[in-house]
């Protein structure tokens, strides 16, 4: 199992991680909670039905990898659309994000919570060397997420955008000051990949 999820008898997934992966993915979590920022006015309130009805932005954050996370929900995947079109899907999409970003940063953040909690667990009961990390289906799914969210910010740094620039990675020297983050990146899609196969029926 080591290095892969498999899946438990009844549901949810299982898991060995050494102290270092275990340090590794929870440090990426926090970096990922940090970048996502606190709720609307911050994580506490005396009206939780204010932050409820409380609308989102309206334009694309400014960071590219919180634009990778929370991209316009319109836009033209041919090629560039003519003036009007462009002006309309940015109206579309501004008025989408408006209604649905908090709620998608919301669920971002409990997700890499989620994470962060099971692996001070872990780590707190786990002895020298790591342990066996083991994932009801309900935090099965919020890691997926999570890990999701992992790889798409730290593809944003590395400039991937489709399976051609994957490649590529593959044959970056060692020297390459690049070279953790893409290690990060392929180990957390391997990752992905054998938790979602745990997933399916």
């Amino acid at each position: 199992m080591p290095g892969t999820f498999e899946p438990l008898p009844g549901g949810g997934a299982a898991v060995a991680l050494d102290d270092v992966e275990i340090s590794i993915i929870r440090s990426l979590a926090v970096q990922l909670l940090e970048l996502l920022g606190p709720g609307p006015g911050g994580e506490t309130t005396d009206d939780p039905l204010a932050e409820l009805f409380a609308d989102g932005p309206s334009e694309p954050p400014a960071d590219p990898v919180l634009r990778r996370l929370f991209p316009d929900a319109y836009s033209d995947p041919e090629g560039t659309p003519g003036p009007q079109e462009a002006e309309e899907q940015r109206a579309y999409s501004a008025e989408f994000r408006r209604y649905t970003e908090n709620d998608l940063r919301a669920g971002k953040r409990e997700n890499a919570l989620a994470v962060i909690r099971s692996l001070d667990e872990l780590s707190s009961s786990a002895g020298d060397g790591g342990a066996v990390l083991k994932l009801s289906p309900e935090e099965s799914r919020q890691w997926l997420s999570a890990l999701n969210d992992l790889r798409l910010a730290i593809g944003s740094r590395l400039d991937i955008v489709d399976e051609d620039d994957t490649d590529l990675l593959y044959r970056l020297p060692d020297e390459d000051p690049r070279k953790p983050m893409v290690m990060a990146y392929l180990w957390l899609g391997g990752l992905q990949e054998t938790l979602v196969s745990t997933l399916m029926p």
